[in-house]
């Protein structure tokens, strides 16, 4: 029963894992650019949440319908007056810009809101589902479905409509694109909001789970891009399946080794190095 207990804990884990990588791995698929500010998405996601529950009693569920906007609106500046002007330059130019943007939002959040860790604490935070012998957290419950949900939603979006055939059109023949007259630099800037309504959405879920302070963004883009490396830059279901597995193996590390909540990440990332001297385009990269 341990055994299962602990897969289920690292599945519902993984759930939240895909929110953080998802983004990630849409920009890179769609731009071909790895956004180093991708961790500040999600901790400005958390920070808005946070304050909105704080000063006006907001729900977090119910602070989406502020968060998400603002979210899109954040998104919008970062790729319209930034990222916008790097396109076309080298890729170190590009990890550059992204880095700097993450030291300056990071930095911006510690000017504004201090060191201090802060989390949020609803009625429904500490309660758990049992179902005959495996117990397990409703928010990671939630987390866990809202990542699968959304998953499936961008999955079909670039699959079954229009606006996902012309991101998948421009993510697979640039000049030909252009060449038919799609706007690229528009589809680029649709690309980016989504992505950081998605790292608002996963802001929301994890300051309800863990702690939100300004150098949290670090170890979230630390473990989204060994999540999205694992299943593939740029493939979707591979960001949902490296998110599950590394849930999982994280849960089992820490339910079967000595100390193990200290080694999870450490035997983690040495088995993501070890899977990718094996498969280096991970379970489902493009090039």
């Amino acid at each position: 029963m341990t055994f299962t207990q602990a897969t289920i804990n690292g599945l519902f884990t993984g759930g939240l894992y895909a929110l953080l990588a998802l983004g990630l791995t849409f920009v890179f698929g769609i731009m071909r650019i790895i956004n180093f500010s991708h961790g500040e998405l999600v901790m400005a996601g958390s920070y808005i949440t946070y304050f909105l529950f704080r000063t006006f009693k907001l729900d977090p569920f119910v602070s989406l319908l502020i968060t998400i906007p603002l979210s899109g609106v954040l998104g919008y500046v970062i790729q319209r007056f930034f990222l916008n002007r790097i396109l076309n330059a080298p890729h170190l130019n590009q990890i550059l810009l992204t880095l700097g943007l993450s030291i300056i939002l990071s930095n911006s959040a510690l000017l504004g809101f201090s060191g201090n860790f802060y989390t949020i604490a609803t009625a429904y935070s500490s309660k758990s589902i049992q179902v005959g012998d495996i117990s397990f957290g409703l928010m990671r419950f939630l987390s866990f479905l809202i990542g699968l949900s959304l998953t499936a939603a961008l999955y079909l979006v670039l699959k079954h409509t229009i606006i996902g055939k012309r991101l998948r059109a421009v993510s697979q023949n640039l000049e030909g694109a252009k060449v038919v007259g799609l706007n690229v630099d528009g589809i680029y800037l649709f690309a980016f909001i989504v992505s950081s309504v998605l790292a608002g959405i996963a802001g929301t879920l994890s300051v309800m789970l863990m702690y939100v302070h300004p150098h949290v963004g670090f170890s979230f883009i630390i473990k989204a891009f060994a999540i999205v490396i694992l299943g593939g830059l740029g493939s979707i279901h591979g960001a949902l399946l490296g998110a599950l597995l590394w849930g999982v193996l994280e849960s089992y590390t820490a339910t079967y080794v000595v100390n193990g909540s200290g080694w999870a990440d450490a035997i983690a990332f040495f088995v993501l190095i070890a899977f990718l001297v094996v498969r280096p385009k991970g379970l489902y990269g493009i090039d």
